[in-house]
């Protein structure tokens, strides 16, 4: 790390529509997924993301064995889970729950400036409609 500030994140367009679009498609479902990007003094880049499952969030081996294999994948293109990405199955829920937050944890011991994404349904169900430009998380 840089000068010990506060951290910045950027994703690209490509992270984000990726995650946007695995979330609308199994709107009633919670649904996750990893970021993968590098670091380089205060900023961490997320540079893609993968998404994971969109029912059976909890199901321990099937996470190993995903992030398992994206870690090796990506190592080879120079980039490595940087975070983590989540949108529960309810459009009023706000909150990150216990599966999400032990898989965050999971993330931010390998990577300590780790972020965790909660995507807002609100504003995802607004998506299709047009009636929003503005970035879909909490």
């Amino acid at each position: 790390m840089g000068s010990g500030g506060e951290l910045r994140y950027e994703i690209s367009q490509n992270a984000y529509i990726k995650l946007v679009l695995h979330s609308l498609k199994h709107k009633t479902s919670a649904v996750n997924g990893v970021f993968l990007g590098s670091s380089c003094d205060d900023v961490v880049q997320i540079i893609d993301s993968v998404p994971l499952f969109h029912n059976h969030l909890g199901l321990l081996p099937p996470l190993e064995i995903s992030l398992i294999m994206i870690e090796e994948h990506y190592a080879a293109l120079g980039l490595g889970i940087v975070g983590y990405f989540h949108a529960n199955e309810r459009s009023d829920d706000v909150e990150l729950g216990n599966v999400a937050k032990n898989i965050g944890d999971h993330i931010y011991r390998y990577f300590p400036q780790a972020a965790i994404l909660l995507l807002d349904n609100k504003k995802l169900e607004a998506l299709p409609k047009g009636e929003r430009s503005a970035p879909c998380y909490a």
